[in-house]
């Protein structure tokens, strides 16, 4: 049997854990004030009057205020000097004000009123009757489309030019929080393929999963969670009618937790009993191909260039090309953050240069359709000397765990 790999009832696997979310904060309200500074004076930069934020989690990262979205407009309106200015339903302004980390003054709406001209009027109050409104990429349409209608006056612009340039670096506080929730998920990881045996459903390794990671530390559970055996985990977000354990079988958890809003997200791979040269030969490619585009994720080196170091150590072992099967039929890796998918993104296509901060996902997932599959994903930060893990890769096949 793997080392680490059953042997422990789940009563048992659950004992070993324990609450882990001791010495780390959120985010205090001076970052993110220092965050609408930011944003503030890249907005002067480019020429932007506006930059509207809608509920979810850019609105939180630039204002500590979470509200999820919905059918009605929340959100908040930045202007490039000053405080925001938030957007709600009127019913909701004692809610919305509970929530607030920066304050703002509260523009509302009256169910049966159209809320999209408020930001056209308050640019108006201020003397701003044309230029550019930026739009939270994030922002659905028929709210984006809303204000073009009520603000033809103005030109509505990708807001990503802000947003996504401000929290695809990360700051010290934030790298604190990830690493302790991959942490955090990592000591479940560990849990879990302790108390695997055969026959175990993925619905009952889930439910661990949750049980587990609300142990560590974390109130909602798991994020999310993908649960494969054998065959099954050559799909790489899972099939409709997952398969029980069987011994020989790849076993595939994709886990994640919160901690203070910001995302965990770890992959295993490993096999339940002993494994075979062909699942012994792709792991180790995996591993390779995890380690390749670790070297070569460098300060100033494109991050397409990540995503062909990890395919051109596929291919040599006769994976791919390309996105061909047998071989890695998706994008090397993603941003992380508040989002569990942040930009940029490490596929050969994004031109975007790696600068300390940004934080990614190291995942050149190996897929041989119908047989198995093997994704080992761990995390990484940018630092001024290079890349840094979060969290330990899998040591070895026979060991993942070391």
């Amino acid at each position: 049997m793997t080392e680490g790999v059953g042997g422990k009832t789940a009563a048992e696997a659950l004992s070993t854990l324990s609450d882990m979310t001791a010495g780390v904060s959120p985010i205090a309200p001076a970052e993110y004030q220092a965050r609408l500074d930011k944003a503030q004076t890249l907005m002067a930069a480019q020429n932007m009057d506006a930059l509207y934020l809608h509920a979810g989690t850019s609105l939180y990262y630039f204002t500590g205020t979470r509200w999820h979205g919905s059918e009605r407009m929340v959100g908040a309106l930045v202007l490039r000097e000053g405080p925001p200015v938030y957007i709600a339903p009127a019913f909701e302004k004692g809610t919305l004000e509970q929530f607030m980390t920066v304050a703002g003054e509260v523009a509302t709406w009256e169910e049966h009123e159209s809320p999209y001209g408020l930001i056209a009027a308050h640019l108006a109050d201020v003397g701003i009757t044309s230029g550019q409104i930026g739009i939270d990429e994030a922002t659905p349409f028929f709210v984006s489309n809303g204000i073009a209608k009520a603000s033809p006056g103005f030109t509505l612009t990708n807001g990503a030019s802000i947003t996504a340039t401000c929290r695809m670096i990360k700051s010290d506080s934030e790298i604190k929080l990830m690493t302790r929730a991959k942490e955090m998920t990592l000591a479940v990881h560990k849990a879990t393929a302790s108390m695997l045996h055969a026959g175990i459903t993925t619905t009952e390794v889930g439910e661990f999963l949750d049980a587990a990671h609300r142990k560590v530390g974390a109130p909602k559970g798991s994020y999310f969670k993908i649960v494969l055996f054998g065959p099954d985990s050559s799909f790489p977000h899972g099939v409709r009618e997952p398969k029980a354990l069987e011994e020989g079988d790849m076993v595939l958890i994709d886990t994640g937790c919160q901690l203070h809003d910001y995302i965990s997200d770890i992959t295993r791979s490993y096999v339940f009993g002993e494994p075979t040269e062909k699942q012994r030969e792709v792991w180790n490619a995996e591993k390779a191909a995890q380690a390749k585009a670790f070297d070569a994720a460098q300060i100033g080196t494109r991050c397409g260039d990540v995503d062909l170091a990890a395919r051109a150590e596929l291919e040599k072992r006769g994976f791919g090309p390309g996105y061909a099967t047998p071989g890695l039929p998706h994008r090397t890796g993603h941003g992380i953050g508040l989002d569990i998918h942040e930009w940029p993104y490490l596929n050969w296509g994004d031109d975007t240069i790696l600068q300390p901060g940004m934080c990614f996902s190291n995942e050149p997932m190996i897929c041989l359709y119908g047989e198995f599959g093997v994704r080992l994903e761990d995390h990484f930060y940018m630092t001024a000397n290079g890349p840094k893990w979060f969290t330990q890769p899998s040591k070895g096949v026979d060991a993942p765990f070391g």
